[in-house]
């Protein structure tokens, strides 16, 4: 049997509150081979987003309390992981494409740079091979004028293109594993 791209057993985490702990994630287990596209439903407050987090462990350090369980990403042990290589593994094996992508995106730098900082981080190519790169993705993805739209800031776009964009970044690496929040009530469908 070949191993799971994603791996999680008998997760239960919790947050501290003033009236105790608030139990968020409790026995959560699920496994994602290659090639599968699996979707978390469940009612708002499941914990949906926090497995998402979780998984790309992006919840802030310290706010937060796994009790038992385990994260398996191809084979590795993400709860344990140490930053230098969590920030190797986003992108190249686990990417995001975030609900609100105003939010994920940096509102002071423009598109292209973000875009190819991302793509360089990954992978060992020039700047120009990165550019062209990241404007055919933005091609990919459906969006005019791609060349014009690498020069522009986060605010100058429409939601639905900074979707897009966000879409773009999360496949610029060519993860393993994409992880879609709320993809049915904010994502673009065009695309």
């Amino acid at each position: 049997m070949t191993q799971p791209v994603l791996d999680i057993q008998q997760l239960h985490l919790s947050f501290p509150g003033f009236n105790g702990d608030v139990h968020a994630l409790n026995n959560v287990s699920l496994q994602i081979n290659r090639s599968e596209i699996v979707g978390l439903v469940g009612e708002s407050g499941s914990g949906k987003s926090v497995t998402a987090m979780l998984i790309m462990r992006l919840l802030p350090t310290g706010s937060y309390c796994v009790h038992r369980g385990q994260i398996s990403l191809l084979g590795e042990d993400v709860l344990n992981a140490r930053e230098k290589q969590l920030r190797q593994w986003r992108g190249a094996r686990v990417a995001m494409i975030f609900q609100e992508p105003m939010t994920a995106l940096n509102p002071t730098r423009r598109i292209g740079l973000q875009m190819m900082d991302v793509i360089r981080h990954h992978q060992p190519i020039s700047r120009r091979e990165a550019r062209a790169k990241a404007i055919a993705l933005l091609e990919e993805m459906q969006i005019p004028d791609a060349v014009e739209v690498m020069s522009r800031y986060p605010f100058e776009l429409s939601g639905g293109m900074r979707q897009r964009v966000m879409i773009a970044l999360a496949f610029s690496c060519e993860p393993q594993l994409i992880i879609a929040d709320e993809p049915t009530t904010a994502l673009d469908v065009t695309v």
